[in-house]
C-alpha cells in the first residue's frame, strides 16, 4: 500500500475525509444524506444556481427527500457552484445526467465530459474519483482515465478511480441508499480497495467486481432486463386486447406460479432517467463492434409506441360516443413517470399530451405532486394542475390514467367521469380477484383490498360501460 492510498484509507476510516458530490439531483442528494448521517463533511456541487440557493435556504425541490435533515447537519454540508472547492475534498463522486442525442439513439456524454474537465483543473494527489452516472462499458477508462493521466497523475498510485453505478429508486419506501447493495469496480486493485472502503462506510453491502467495465455493464443489464420485459407485456397487451382477453388478469394468474416467473406490467410507455435511455447506451456501443442488438432495439420500438396506442384507444372510445378527438376535453391523470413521486423525467404523459394536442384536443392535467409543468428537453406545455372536483371531472370528455398515484380517489373519478382510459390496470374488469396497482417501472404494489371494498359498495356498478383499458 503506497503513501497516498494509506493516507486516504485512514481519512475514510476515521470519517475525516471530505466528500464532494457533483450533481445534486435524485441520485446525488441521497448520497449526500448518507455521508452526512455517517459523520462525514460533504460539499455539494451543481451548476444549477437555483438548486444551490434552495439548499442553502434548506428548501425542498425533490418531494421524497426530507430536507429537514440538512438543518440537522448544516455545519457539515456546504452546497456550492464554485468548482474550485473540489480541490478541498478527498473523494469526488460524479452523479450527473447521461441523456441521449441523435433522436434517442446515441449517448450524450456532455455532462460527464464537462464534469471530468472541471475536475481535471483542480485534481490533486490523494483523491478518489467515483463515476456513478449510467453509461456504456468503457467510459471510465476511455474518457475519465486519460483526462486525469494527462495531468501527470498515476492512477492507482497518486489518484484512485472507480465506477459504482447508482441504484436509486425515488419514492421507494423499502429500499434506499443504505440498504441497496452497491456495485464497485476500480481501474486498479488499489482503486477497487479504496472504492469498497468508501462505499462500505455508507451502505450495508458492497459488491466488488473485477473492472469498471463490469460495473458499467451491470447497470445497463439491470435496465435492459426491465425494458425488454415491459416491452413484452406491452406487446401482449395490444394483441390480447384484440382477442378480448384481459392482460391484467392473465398476469395476475401467471404470477401465482411460485417459480420461474416474475411479473411485469404494461403501461402507456416508459419514463424516468434509466429504462427509456440506458438500453440505447449499450446498442450504440455494440455497433462499434459491428453488432446489432435487434432484441433490445425492438423492445425500444414497442415501448416508445405505447403513447400512440393510448391515444388511438382514446380516439376510438370517443368515437363510440359519437365524439371526435378534435376539440375534445381530455384530462391526463398523473404526469410523474412513477407513482407517488414528483419525478417527471421522460414521462410518457408528455408524449401522450403532445399527440393529443396535435390531434386538436384540449388537454388538461392533474398531478398532486406536480403543480405546474416544467419545460423539458422536448416539450414546453404551459399548464397547471387542475383540482379534481366532481364538476371538473364531469366537464371532461375523457380522463386518461397515465400515472396511478395512490392518493387518487378512484371511486370519485369513476363516479363523475364520462369516460376513463385506464392504461395502468387500476379498475378491475370481469374479474374481482385481488388487483395490483401498476407503476411505471414495471413493478407493482397490491391495492386489491381497497378496490374490492369499493366494488362491494357498488361504486363500480356500470363500470364496464365507462372504463376502457389501454
Amino acid at each position: 500500500m503506497n503513501y497516498m492510498q494509506n493516507k486516504l484509507k485512514e481519512l475514510i476510516k476515521s470519517k475525516k475525509a471530505k466528500i464532494g458530490v457533483i450533481g445534486l439531483g435524485y441520485v446525488g442528494l441521497p448520497l449526500v444524506i448518507r455521508f452526512l448521517e455517517e459523520g462525514f463533511t460533504v460539499i455539494g456541487f451543481d451548476v444549477d444556481k437555483n438548486k444551490i440557493k434552495a439548499l442553502n435556504e434548506r428548501k425542498t425541490y425533490i418531494k421524497h427527500i426530507p430536507f429537514t435533515i440538512f438543518k440537522k447537519y448544516q455545519n457539515k454540508f456546504h452546497p456550492t457552484d464554485n468548482i474550485a472547492e473540489l480541490a478541498k475534498v478527498d473523494a469526488i463522486i460524479i452523479c450527473v445526467p447521461t441523456p441521449l442525442k441523435d433522436h434517442g439513439r446515441a449517448p450524450d456524454m456532455t455532462y460527464i465530459e464537462n464534469s471530468v474537465n472541471t475536475i481535471k483543473k483542480v485534481i490533486r494527489k490523494g483523491q478518489i474519483v467515483s463515476l456513478e452516472s449510467t453509461t456504456y462499458p468503457g467510459t471510465t477508462k476511455e474518457i475519465v482515465l486519460p483526462a486525469f493521466e494527462s495531468k501527470g497523475l498515476k492512477v492507482g498510485k497518486d489518484i484512485f478511480l472507480v465506477f459504482s453505478p447508482e441504484r436509486e429508486d425515488p419514492g421507494n419506501k423499502k429500499y434506499n441508499t443504505k440498504n441497496i447493495p452497491k456495485v464497485v469496480g476500480g481501474v486498479t486493485k488499489n482503486c477497487s480497495d479504496l472504492g469498497i472502503l468508501l462505499y462500505s462506510s455508507i451502505v450495508d453491502r458492497v459488491i466488488p467486481v473485477s473492472s469498471t467495465e463490469v460495473a458499467e455493464m451491470t447497470k445497463l443489464l439491470e435496465n435492459i432486463y426491465r425494458a425488454v420485459n415491459i416491452a413484452l407485456v406491452n406487446e401482449l397487451k395490444v394483441v390480447l386486447d384484440k382477442m378480448g382477453i384481459n392482460v391484467w388478469e392473465v398476469i395476475s394468474a401467471a404470477e401465482t406460479k411460485p417459480f420461474g416467473f416474475h411479473p411485469f406490467y404494461p403501461g402507456p410507455g416508459l419514463g424516468g432517467h434509466c429504462i427509456p435511455i440506458d438500453p440505447f447506451y449499450f446498442t450504440w456501443k455494440a455497433k462499434q463492434y459491428g453488432l446489432d442488438t435487434k432484441f433490445i432495439e425492438l423492445a425500444g420500438t414497442i415501448n416508445t409506441s405505447m403513447p400512440e396506442y393510448v391515444v388511438k384507444k382514446t380516439e376510438f372510445a370517443l368515437k363510440q360516443k359519437n365524439k371526435t378527438l378534435k376539440k375534445a376535453k381530455i384530462l391526463i391523470l398523473g404526469v410523474a413517470y412513477k407513482q407517488d413521486t414528483d419525478d417527471d423525467r421522460e414521462s410518457p404523459a408528455y408524449e401522450v399530451m403532445d399527440l393529443l394536442f396535435k390531434r386538436g384536443a384540449a388537454v388538461f392535467y392533474n398531478d398532486p405532486y406536480i403543480p405546474h409543468l416544467k419545460k423539458s428537453r422536448k416539450h414546453n406545455f404551459k399548464l397547471f394542475s387542475q383540482p379534481l372536483t366532481g364538476k371538473f371531472l364531469q366537464s371532461m370528455d375523457a380522463a386518461i390514467i397515465v400515472t396511478a398515484h395512490h392518493n387518487y380517489d378512484y371511486g370519485k373519478i369513476l363516479k363523475y367521469s364520462k369516460l376513463i382510459i385506464d392504461s395502468r390496470g387500476v379498475y378491475p374488469v370481469k374479474s374481482l380477484h385481488p388487483v395490483r396497482k401498476k407503476i411505471s417501472n414495471g413493478t407493482s404494489q397490491r391495492c386489491g383490498s381497497r378496490l374490492r371494498k369499493l366494488t362491494s359498495n357498488g361504486v363500480y356498478k356500470g363500470m364496464n360501460k365507462k372504463v376502457v383499458k389501454a
